[in-house]
């Protein structure tokens, strides 16, 4: 049976790809790669099981076409990341509404079984000591465009909930709690990956606001194989699921980390959020998070990965992709080609 995997060029869709195959899985991945990136999906282009296909959600017909010959959804694909949807405010909610709808819906039509992914972000200000499933959502005012992006999400997960109630569709929702590792990209404000890559750099490390904020981060290998267990859960139907980590750490205690693993030079500076997003689109919660009790009960599943081992990780990769990076021009002197002895 193959699993359609949209959104899966990206970061959490490209491990869970690679997993599936690695079982003996078929898998198609859709994606329009504009956050995602074919270089997530290097090591599976080619392979006799792998299809990827370069397109859109937001294209009923094709959805409704890959839908019909997988036997099974996965619905990563959404517009990610607070610099992103600052960006983009009508384009995220647009991907992340309907296109839910139009996968659900091929889903419905075809009688496909269907995981839909959500996030942490659906809590917004409820900084409860444990948030569980059953948690009350506390969003910012309309006019801070970050809330739209945890609105659009728990708008998707009513989808879904209704596409279950109303046509019985078999379908799963996850909320994830800040995944971190191998391939996640900074560029649309992920934290880890741009401590990182400034530790590495030798930059200063960013902190935004007072930096007491805190999160729990959970290593994307434990995300996917909890997706997994669920995929495989007729119980797990109709229910939503907290996907996270155990360990709480505020953001600059983050960054010290980071600076002290990489041994790095870089000074940890701490940069107002009026100076981080001039626009005023931006609001922040001072702490999230998850209680996992649910997905334990269900599936036995407990995250693995330590916060140490997962910023090693993160590390690793990005000295390795730092060093595949094509070396810059070198400089030219009054006008005279470089000189390349």
């Amino acid at each position: 049976m193959k699993t359609l995997i949209t959104g899966g060029a990206g970061f959490i869709g490209s491990h869970l790809a690679e997993s599936m195959l690695a079982d003996g899985r078929p898998v198609v991945v859709l994606d329009d790669l504009s956050t995602g990136s074919i270089e997530n999906l290097g090591g599976l282009i080619g392979h006799p099981k792998f299809e990827f296909v370069k397109g859109s959600v937001l294209d009923a017909a094709l959805v409704r076409r890959l839908v019909e010959k997988c036997g099974l959804v996965v619905h990563l694909a959404a517009a990610v990341g607070v610099r992103y949807v600052l960006d983009h405010p009508l384009g995220a909610l647009r991907t992340n509404v309907n296109g839910t709808d139009i996968v659900l819906g091929a889903a419905t039509r075809l009688g496909r079984k269907a995981l839909v992914a959500s996030t942490s972000e659906v809590y917004g200000k409820n900084d409860a000591d444990s948030l569980c499933e059953t948690a009350d959502s506390v969003l910012g005012p309309a006019p801070v465009t970050r809330w739209s992006y945890a609105t659009s999400k728990k708008l998707d997960e009513f989808l879904a909930l209704a596409y279950a109630e109303t046509y019985g569709l078999p379908v799963i929702i996850t909320r994830f709690f800040n995944i971190v590792g191998p391939r996640q990209a900074g560029r649309y404000g992920m934290v880890l990956p741009n401590f990182v890559c400034a530790a590495l750099a030798g930059e200063p490390i960013r902190v935004f606001g007072d930096g007491r904020q805190t999160r729990n981060f959970a290593f994307v290998r434990d995300c996917v194989e909890a997706l997994l267990l669920l995929l495989g859960s007729r119980q797990a139907e109709g229910e939503i699921f907290n996907i996270g980590g155990p360990e709480e750490i505020s953001i600059l205690e983050l960054a010290e980390r980071v600076k002290r693993i990489t041994g790095s030079a870089s000074p940890v500076v701490r940069v107002p959020y009026h100076e981080a997003y001039p626009e005023k689109g931006f609001e922040d919660m001072r702490r999230r998070v998850p209680c996992i009790c649910k997905m334990q009960r269900l599936t036995g599943w407990s995250p693995l990965t330590s916060l140490d081992q997962m910023i090693r990780e993160t590390i690793a990769f990005e000295r390795l992709r730092l060093r595949a990076l094509p070396a810059p021009p070198l400089p030219t002197v009054a006008g005279l080609p470089a000189y390349h002895p």
